[in-house]
């Protein structure tokens, strides 16, 4: 009786520190805007993400930029990344994750857009962090910005 008890208190403990270091736990909801930086001007971008299964998030991003001066590139666009938290045992304050995003510019000939980023949070309170993400593809650049998690 005492094995099954001990057996049971370390699968519980055990359970709750990985999902402590989950960056957003599945079912969880993280708003992140700020600025960029592109060859095509300095965008600014609001975006959700969601925790869909334990270190793997799907999102959404809209962004805004002025390019010379007159015309305004538009972008919608989904993402997916996988956090490295759990696996690197990285501490909760910090999450670094990798992805792939696709995406809709709306300014003369960009159409479609498909590229990767890498980036990282770092959470100074619970539910409020900075982040930064260096994307690479046919639209390059990144931004830095917050993330409000709820």
């Amino acid at each position: 009786m005492k094995k099954i008890v001990l057996v049971s208190f370390v699968t519980v403990f055990t359970s709750l520190m990985l999902q402590a270091q989950c960056p957003l736990e599945v079912g969880g909801k993280q708003l992140n805007a700020g600025v960029g930086f592109s060859g095509w001007g300095v965008p600014l971008y609001v975006g959700l993400d969601y925790g869909l299964v334990e270190d793997i998030t799907l999102g959404g991003k809209l962004s805004l930029t002025a390019h010379q001066g007159n015309d305004l590139i538009i972008g919608l666009a989904a993402n997916g990344n996988y956090h490295f938290n759990t696996l690197l045992d990285i501490p909760k304050e910090w999450d670094f994750y990798a992805g792939l995003t696709c995406g809709y510019f709306a300014y003369s000939d960009f159409g479609l857009g498909l590229y990767a980023q890498i980036g990282g949070r770092y959470f100074f309170k619970n539910n409020l962090g900075l982040n930064l993400e260096l994307g690479g593809g046919n639209i390059s650049g990144g931004t830095f910005g917050i993330t409000y998690k709820f």
